[in-house]
């Protein structure tokens, strides 16, 4: 039985490779972002990532001029089948942009380093700002 469990972790390894090429390799900050002809980045498996602009433009209108440098993206969330109601983030300028933003309240704490958010609140986030969200599979 050992044997089988090892195989299957190992699969389960590689398939969670290859839902994850479409993830950003290189962030890029916003600003430098809104300063491109095209936004775009390169994602793990060597393609182009297209930001929208319109995305890129809501965001910078709202968070402070200073977050809008510091601010790299897409922001990446976290996902393990372990924890599978929520998602983990590890990046204190997103976290701080998305409370800006109103879409994470004021009172959340990051801990650690992190903070776990809701897959559904995920998902409304990915949904509202589309090439700026991904989540990597762990």
């Amino acid at each position: 039985m050992m044997d089988d469990e090892r195989v299957l972790r190992r699969w389960i390894s590689l398939e969670i490779g290859k839902m994850n090429d479409g993830v950003v390799s290189a962030r890029v900050p916003l600003q430098e972002l809104l300063g491109m002809e095209k936004p775009v980045a390169v994602t793990r498996g060597g393609k182009e990532h297209r930001f929208d602009r319109s995305v890129l433009q809501k965001i910078s209108a709202i968070i402070t001029p200073e977050l809008c440098r510091t601010l790299k993206l897409p922001v990446v969330f976290y996902y393990s089948m372990e924890v599978s109601d929520s998602c983990m983030l590890s990046d204190p300028q997103a976290f701080t942009a998305f409370q800006e933003m109103g879409e994470l309240s004021r009172e959340r704490k990051m801990e650690g380093g992190t903070v776990w958010v809701g897959r559904a609140i995920v998902f409304e986030l990915i949904r509202k700002y589309p090439t700026a969200v991904q989540i990597m599979m762990r």
